[in-house]
């Protein structure tokens, strides 16, 4: 008779707690900072916090600190009907997040609660939050190209597996459709995509685009819209996160998409202000422009699994300015950065990437020399053009004064369409680099 339970407690994720179960209370709340007495858990642990007013289901908390015997805690949502001297107790298990195969072809939130209208996923396998840290020579280096379907980024910009890379831009530019093309074409065998602080209608849209057809069984999203609490925030981009590194630790080639960076820079200032710690670059504190360090540093290539992370992380440039503190320190810890021009959007050219302010920084160890060369070419003929634009528009171009201004003349309408890309559209790696040689070889003098 209880051999018909083995196959009940065979899907329990960990052993039972027998022990008498710990409350405490809720002391005070001052600007969406919860003070609870009487427990005492360890930074990251969850809580169920009961509600007043009858509701059934309780209020969710996070812990971020202690102080004076009290802990600290945050709330993982509205702090609506939350009551002076409410039972809060603890839950699950401390920095640990459920993970495995059963979030692919899902759409989950920061806790892994499904938000697809499916049943919830059942993960047997859990993953520490901040990642399992290891040795700077356990990463090994990049060494194979990675195909991401957009001919300017495969022939000019080309990333390599296990490679970090930041798309940085200001508001309405085009990350969202860039990124959408990249998630669409690149060669991986896994795609997890962290979709944090964003507008909601671009959740949907997004998950209505890529979980669809075959591309489905491969892709797992991670969505916590702009209107939810800034802990929230974190716990998704560390879920994400979480869950490459548990297909990486498998040997599989995943390929991380995190959006927007600058959104996890901003939850962790709030919580960091909230804390009392000051404000240090444009009101950034030291702890969140480290949580982004912390979090990118978790990708990259694995030399015990053979398994892969490619991140791809977008950056919000504040009023479009490259000395924006997050933007700054993202340059600084990436292998690579694709600068998108507000001014190339504005005259028609799309993707509108800044072909001479952008960069892979494994380039020269992934391609050819012939086809390193060629990109050199092609960045010296754009950036001659642009720096001498007005002179041109006005009419104060002498030609034979220089000769490589007068070939990027010659050739700037076939160089404006190398770089255009139709967003539903997709180059391979191979095609790109023929179509690049093919355009200078015919403009040699």
């Amino acid at each position: 008779m209880l051999k018909l339970f083995d196959s009940a407690f065979a899907g329990l994720t960990a052993p039972l707690d027998l022990a008498p179960r710990r409350y405490g209370v809720v002391a005070s709340c001052d600007g969406g900072l919860i003070e609870v007495s009487g427990l005492a858990l360890p930074v990251g642990a969850l809580c169920r916090i009961a509600r007043g007013g009858g509701e059934a289901r309780p209020l969710l908390a996070e812990a971020i600190g202690f102080r004076n015997g009290r802990m600290l805690m945050m709330l993982l949502g509205d702090m609506v009907l939350l009551r002076p001297g409410a039972r809060v107790h603890p839950q699950g298990r401390p920095g640990m997040l459920a993970v495995g195969d059963a979030l692919l072809g899902r759409a989950v939130d920061g806790e892994g609660h499904a938000i697809d209208g499916l049943a919830a996923p059942r993960c047997r396998t859990s993953w520490p939050a901040g990642g399992v840290r290891g040795g700077a020579l356990d990463r090994s280096p990049v060494r194979a190209a990675f195909d991401v379907g957009v001919r300017a980024l495969n022939a000019l910009a080309t990333f390599g597996v296990g490679q970090r890379i930041g798309i940085i831009a200001g508001s309405g530019v085009g990350k969202s459709v860039l990124i959408d093309m990249i998630a669409r074409s690149a060669e991986a065998e896994v795609v997890v995509v962290g979709l944090i602080g964003e507008r909601a209608r671009e959740v949907s849209d997004f998950v209505e685009r890529h979980m669809a057809g075959e591309r489905r069984a491969r892709t797992a999203v991670i969505a916590v819209p702009a209107d939810h609490a800034p802990n929230l925030k974190l716990r998704g981009a560390m879920l994400a996160t979480s869950l490459a590194e548990h297909f990486r630790a498998e040997g599989r080639r995943v390929l991380l998409i995190i959006d927007s960076l600058t959104r996890v820079a901003h939850a962790a200032r709030e919580i960091g202000l909230l804390l009392g710690e000051p404000g240090a670059a444009r009101g950034y504190p030291p702890s969140a422009l480290a949580a982004i360090t912390r979090l990118v540093e978790r990708a990259g290539n694995s030399a015990a699994s053979g398994g892969a992370i490619t991140g791809i992380y977008t950056v919000l440039a504040d009023g479009d300015s490259p000395d924006d503190p997050v933007v700054d320190t993202a340059r600084a810890i990436l292998d690579g950065h694709v600068v998108l021009s507000r001014e190339l959007a504005q005259r028609g050219q799309y993707p509108a990437i800044d072909i001479p302010a952008s960069l892979s920084r494994v380039m020269t160890d992934i391609v050819s020399p012939a086809h390193l060369h060629l990109a050199r070419r092609f960045r010296a003929l754009v950036a001659s053009y642009e720096a001498n634009r007005d002179l041109v528009l006005m009419g104060a171009w002498r030609a034979g004064a220089d000769a490589e201004l007068d070939r990027a003349i010659a050739l700037h309408p076939a160089l404006i369409g190398f770089l255009a890309q139709d967003a539903r559209e997709t180059v391979s790696l191979d095609d790109s680099h023929a179509a690049l040689a093919a355009l200078l070889d015919a403009a040699q003098p």
